[in-house]
């Protein structure tokens, strides 16, 4: 089989890097997963959205071109979580509408990776978790990360809205939605069994695959 180049997409506490770990298992292909706490800009972000919010946005993109050129050098099929789009389409533009980003720093970003965007080789498929706020909340709990427990649900609910805006446009490869209101692919190995069986069909050039009428 050729090499493939997989990218999970979805909102915070759904399953992105359980379902990259174990998608690999399966599969037998090479995970990659991007942490977040080598931002220098971390600590200052925390303490000042307004002020440190581009410089560390433009941080994120610049190491998310840097891996992602490590992806694409890779000899074997990728797994990778979370897009390179992410950042951009939700984080930013939601920093955006909060008044948190001025115009003229957004404008600069989007240039930037816009430009990126046009460079870089889509992923072969991206995998969209789609979760409700109830569900997310639940999981993100269920993984007890302290600086998760103050979590705000509009916060979730404003992501959220912006995810499904942004997948509802995008174009530059397949999407696969997993309904993970209703897949639990942790507990479940039917369902873990579901989501394989449905990317292969994606990765294979079949252009409808829903879940619809697989789940109990």
């Amino acid at each position: 089989m050729k090499k493939r180049f997989v990218a999970i997409a979805g909102n915070i506490g759904v399953g992105k890097s359980t379902l990259t770990k174990m998608l690999s298992e399966r599969l037998g292909w090479e995970p990659f997963y991007e942490a977040a706490d080598d931002n220098p800009y971390l600590s200052d972000l925390y303490q000042d959205m307004q002020r440190w919010c581009f410089h560390s946005e433009v941080f994120f993109l610049a190491r998310k071109v840097f891996h992602y050129h490590q992806i694409l050098e890779r000899p074997n099929s990728v797994i990778q979580d979370r897009t390179i789009y992410e950042d951009a389409e939700i984080f930013v533009e939601n920093f955006r509408r909060e008044g948190l980003m001025s115009e003229r720093d957004y404008r600069t970003y989007r240039l930037l990776y816009e430009v990126v965007i046009e460079l870089l080789p889509p992923p072969d498929l991206v995998i969209y978790l789609q979760a409700s706020v109830p569900t997310l909340e639940k999981r993100i709990a269920l993984r007890g990360r302290d600086y998760e427990k103050s979590m705000d649900r509009g916060y979730l609910e404003k992501l959220n809205k912006l995810y499904e805006e942004w997948i509802e446009r995008y174009s530059l490869s397949p999407v696969l939605k997993v309904p993970a209101d209703r897949l639990d692919f942790v507990k479940f190995r039917r369902h873990m069994d579901l989501i394989v069986e449905k990317v292969m069909e994606k990765l294979q050039g079949k252009e409808v695959v829903t879940f619809d009428g697989d789940l109990p």
